[in-house]
């Protein structure tokens, strides 16, 4: 298996997109010892945001799902950036947050989380496999319906 981020995601038929820029006074990951915060990620398309409203609202699991797939796509996009494309630098994922704007009586937050969990297991194998919370939200960053946060352990 290649050790180069964006072979991987290629091999799936997919495409890394451009690492968004922070919209606000923070930045976009942080490393620290051997672990790797990378700031939450919204569902982009072409850069813009996409995915907008509410799970059990105005949107259903599928595409919740999807939403979160395309969060992680804007994840790994920053670990690449973070990491030089050079996945032999990362030891594994440790926790996956995922941010689910729904409904009062939405409760299937893990079922759109996994749009997230698969795809990084899928581009990532062992080293996608993480602790995970899902947690429902009234209202996310530009309306969107899921935000995805995640911390990693290094290499030393």
């Amino acid at each position: 298996m290649s050790n180069s981020l964006s072979e991987r995601i290629s091999q799936l038929g997919l495409s890394l997109p451009q690492p968004s820029q922070p919209i606000a006074n923070y930045v976009n990951h942080v490393i620290s010892h051997n672990q790797l915060f990378i700031s939450g990620q919204i569902p982009l398309l072409d850069g813009k945001p996409t995915y907008m409203g509410r799970l059990g609202d105005t949107l259903d699991e599928h595409e919740g799902a999807r939403a979160a797939e395309l969060a992680a796509l804007g994840l790994l996009a920053q670990l690449g950036n973070a990491l030089d494309d050079d996945l032999s630098k990362l030891v594994r994922i440790v926790r996956l947050g995922v941010f689910v704007a729904a409904s009062p009586d939405f409760q299937r937050q893990g079922v759109v989380a996994n749009g997230a969990s698969n795809l990084l297991v899928n581009v990532l194998g062992e080293k996608g496999r993480h602790a995970r919370t899902a947690i429902g939200v009234s209202s996310l960053p530009s309306g969107v319906a899921v935000e995805i946060d995640a911390i990693f352990e290094l290499q030393p």
